[in-house]
């Protein structure tokens, strides 16, 4: 059987707003929440209204519907496969109603399995995500280079294996549910809202003797060291993602990520600019009328350019392919040589007698200079 239209089942249009889309939600969950509505049907009412708003009200998502229709969450449709149980509106809910919302079941996502009543074990946490800041010197981040780091994260406790405790009971408190129920009034009547159990913190479980490793937590704190390999061509504010290198996760879940952060010193003589780099390279008056041959440094070593008679200051040379490969390229950037003509500022007599004797020669017969005393005119 066919599933009704997403748009139709929250009953706006299909160019609605966020918040249209959100105030339709609001009404319908209100209309058809098992603990309110006692009606037949209700409950797959709710399933359904709470199915076509968790992917409405997600922009990727709705994209994704909007393109394919229900076969964009069905495995070989239009996208990856999309598991309803992984959604998570409780705090909409508690919006709605109040309060830690959990209702007739154990979460929002129930309402999708049809577990009604029952309790989800506890939820599987990722750890965190880390940020370390490295510094590398200007040739390291053009090279890529091995880095010893030293971290400290959140494992899990090697004496417990990450449960707490030794000698696992049923809690007392919560009877192994792990939350407690309560029953409140509200303008719909009474309702039935469960917590998390304080004593068990979820898990429906305790422990005859608390692990005085890590004291109940499962994860302790470790001082470790990583070699890691940075990339040739890594800039400064650039960042490198170590996947599962974070804290570890709790119940089961994934563990973070570790995010190094660079900040490269700059070079005494080259600047970078992308994978570009940029030379200055001083010359005499001389040189840059007459010409010449000029020793420069290069990223790989010391090579030669050759400057034509009559270079103008600022004249840019490109070197091509002489500048930073590209991280995860096999391409590489340009190398710029800029011309800095150096006017002498202190003179000996012969200098200064044979600049006099080209002072008397007809320079300005140079385009540059008959434009300018045009303009005089």
């Amino acid at each position: 059987m066919n599933k009704k239209d997403y748009y139709e089942v929250l009953g706006v249009s299909k160019d609605a707003t966020d918040e249209e889309i959100k105030r339709a939600f609001r009404v319908l969950a209100k209309k058809y929440h098992p603990d309110v509505n006692k009606e037949e049907g209700a409950a797959e009412k709710f399933k359904e209204i709470g199915e076509a708003y968790a992917v409405l009200s997600d922009k990727n998502k709705r994209a994704q519907y909007d393109q394919f229709g229900h076969a964009a969450f069905q495995n070989g449709g239009g996208s990856q496969g999309f598991d309803m149980g992984d959604i998570d509106l409780d705090d909409i809910l508690s919006d709605l109603f109040g309060g830690s919302f959990r209702g007739g079941f154990g979460s929002f996502a129930d309402a999708f399995t049809g577990s009604f009543g029952t309790r989800r074990g506890p939820r599987a946490t990722r750890g965190e995500d880390l940020l370390m800041k490295i510094k590398l010197t200007f040739d390291e981040a053009i090279n890529g280079c091995q880095k010893d780091i030293r971290i400290s994260v959140n494992e899990e406790c090697d004496e417990c294996h990450g449960s707490g405790g030794h000698g696992e009971v049923k809690c007392s408190t919560c009877n192994g549910l792990g939350v407690i129920r309560e029953e409140q009034r509200s303008i719909f009547g009474i309702m039935q809202t469960q917590k998390t159990c304080p004593k068990c913190r979820g898990t429906g479980k305790t422990f005859k003797e608390i692990c005085s490793t890590c004291h109940g937590e499962g994860r302790v704190r470790k001082n470790k060291t990583l070699t890691v390999t940075i990339p040739q061509g890594v800039f400064s504010g650039g960042q490198l993602r170590l996947s599962g290198k974070g804290g570890a996760g709790t119940n089961g879940g994934a563990n973070g990520d570790l995010y190094l952060e660079f900040e490269v010193e700059e070079h005494e003589f080259f600047e970078r600019e992308d994978d570009d780099i940029y030379l200055e390279v001083p010359i005499t008056i001389t040189d840059a009328a007459l010409g010449c041959k000029k020793e420069i440094p290069t990223l790989t070593g010391n090579g030669y350019i050759e400057i034509k008679p009559g270079t103008q200051n600022y004249t840019k040379l490109k070197l091509k392919g002489k500048g930073v490969k590209g991280i995860n390229s096999d391409s590489y950037g340009d190398m710029y040589v800029v011309i800095n003509i150096i006017t002498p500022t202190k003179l000996t007599k012969k200098q200064k007698d044979l600049l006099e004797e080209l002072s008397k020669t007809d320079l300005e017969s140079e385009p540059e200079f008959k434009e300018f005393n045009r303009s005089l005119k």
